[in-house]
């Protein structure tokens, strides 16, 4: 037993849940670990978000209250060790999402409207003091990794600076953000896999939230990309046109001015993420993480071909490879030499 789960087991025996079997859940792109624990048909789920990687329990507890508090569904605190980087919450329940919307794709406009919602409900919240800034300058610097991890993982690549992209990225940014307003609370990554569906629930509490601990203030519209351009599953294209209407018409915003904050944010999240996953496969050694960066990179195209972005797409064109199969292959391969 390796020493973190020793702990882990060590807090559960203090809380309510001792005794209870333990068995570990799918975890996630973060240092975190999720268990679920059962008995007698009751269960629960343990949090282990170890500090000395990087994590907080009480980031995660600071935000589910705030959310707690303006109405909206997340997990219960049962008990908590912010110290050590644990945390026993309630179980919100295996109706995630992007399953739901696989076994049953009549319920996808039905899950996709009432997420919806909840992303008009936090738009017109005001911003916590607590919550970090996401501005055009940061939002930029931020898709470095495509550079270091996607492309100078492709040996065949050029190897070009990533100044170029940055300036150009931020200009477009804070270009689109000027029709949108001040920025809004954020929760970063509203996507199929951190939304649960609770039909017991009535309104906005039907849709579960997971994984914000990392919420920031940010630009309008940032988790209407996060949930409509999902790394893991393609949103049907009615679903998604409706979710921006409905998104524009409840807040107020002119849609002309939403599409183009969209691909900005869009190019920005997805370029991000292309680094981040092709990160995850060859140091982390995750080279699941690959199979979903050909849906990325197209959801950075699409985003790239609005008119507001066309210095970027030449840019991206220039400097990043394709996700060609050889080229995938190449990432993987390097996965395999770092960890054989």
């Amino acid at each position: 037993m390796d020493e973190r789960l020793r702990l882990a087991k060590a807090f559960v025996d203090g809380t309510v849940c001792a005794g209870w079997e333990m068995a570990p859940l799918a975890g996630d792109a973060s240092a975190r670990r999720y268990y679920r624990l059962r008995s007698a048909g009751n269960t629960a789920i343990l949090m282990d978000a170890p500090p000395e990687r990087g994590q907080s329990v009480g980031r995660f507890l600071d935000v589910a209250r705030f959310l707690e508090d303006v109405g909206l569904s997340v997990p219960a605190a049962l008990a908590a060790d912010r110290v050590g980087g644990f945390a026993l919450l309630e179980d919100l329940g295996d109706l995630v999402f992007s399953r739901l919307a696989e076994e049953r794709p009549e319920m996808e406009p039905t899950l996709y409207e009432a997420a919806t919602d909840v992303l008009v409900e936090l738009d017109g919240l005001a911003v916590p003091e607590s919550a970090p800034a996401l501005g055009p300058e940061l939002m930029a610097a931020q898709v470095e990794p495509a550079y270091e991890w996607y492309r100078d993982g492709i040996r065949a690549a050029r190897r070009v600076g990533f100044e170029r992209l940055r300036t150009g990225l931020q200009a477009a940014l804070s270009a689109t953000a000027t029709g949108m307003g001040q920025p809004t609370f954020l929760l970063r990554d509203f996507h199929s896999e951190n939304l649960i569906w609770m039909p017991d629930r009535v309104g906005l509490r039907r849709v579960g939230l997971l994984d914000f601990q990392d919420a920031m203030a940010g630009p309008p519209g940032y988790d209407l990309v996060s949930m409509l351009l999902d790394a893991r599953r393609d949103v049907s294209p009615g679903v998604s046109a409706d979710a921006k209407h409905r998104f524009a018409k409840a807040t107020g915003r002119d849609p002309t001015a939403l599409e183009a904050a969209f691909a900005a944010v869009g190019a920005q999240r997805n370029l991000r993420i292309l680094g981040v996953f092709a990160r995850l496969a060859v140091e982390s050694g995750k080279p699941r993480y690959l199979d979903f960066i050909p849906r990325v990179w197209q959801h950075v195209m699409n985003c790239l071909s609005h008119p507001a972005l066309a210095e970027v797409a030449g840019i991206v064109a220039e400097d990043l490879p394709e996700p060609t199969p050889s080229n995938l292959l190449e990432l993987k391969g390097r996965c395999h030499q770092i960890h054989r």
